[in-house]
């Protein structure tokens, strides 16, 4: 099926492959925290805890996930998660996402998450049930057939 033609993927399906990213997330999560912390604690003698080092590690890990779902988002348009829930991102034409519009998406969805979930909710109200993020960034989560 054409994804310009494709339908929008249900809420329940987008939250649910929501939850199964967040289990992958906290894994790369705690790998990249290692690779930061331990040579910084072996060079240097530092934790994170504070100062350049925590500005530092928050960074490295939004430069990691960035990384994680930009380098998914346009090569396929889909992570792990997406696959196994049969989801796509697309632009608002069908088309798959070029460098640009998947970093757009990635930094939107951070204020769309972080603000009490009100960019998920927001897809209660839409009129095509889109997410905020995905709504402002111009990228529609579409059902693909098996």
């Amino acid at each position: 099926m054409d994804s310009a033609l494709a339908p929008t993927a249900t809420l329940l399906r987008r939250l649910g492959s929501l939850v199964y990213e967040a289990l992958i997330v906290v894994a790369l999560l705690l790998l990249s925290g290692l690779a930061f912390l331990l040579p910084l604690h072996a060079l240097a003698g530092h934790d994170a805890s504070g100062g350049w080092a925590l500005w530092l590690f928050r960074a490295w890990i939004l430069a990691v996930l960035g990384t994680y779902f930009v380098w998914f988002w346009t090569r396929g348009g889909q992570t792990l998660p997406m696959r196994t829930w049969r989801l796509r991102v697309v632009d608002t034409r069908g088309s798959p996402l070029r460098l640009r519009r998947a970093l757009y998406r990635y930094l939107l969805a951070w204020p769309s998450v972080l603000a009490g979930g009100a960019g998920l909710a927001w897809a209660l109200v839409d009129r095509d049930g889109q997410f905020l993020h995905d709504r402002l960034a111009g990228t529609r989560l579409v059902r693909i057939e098996a």
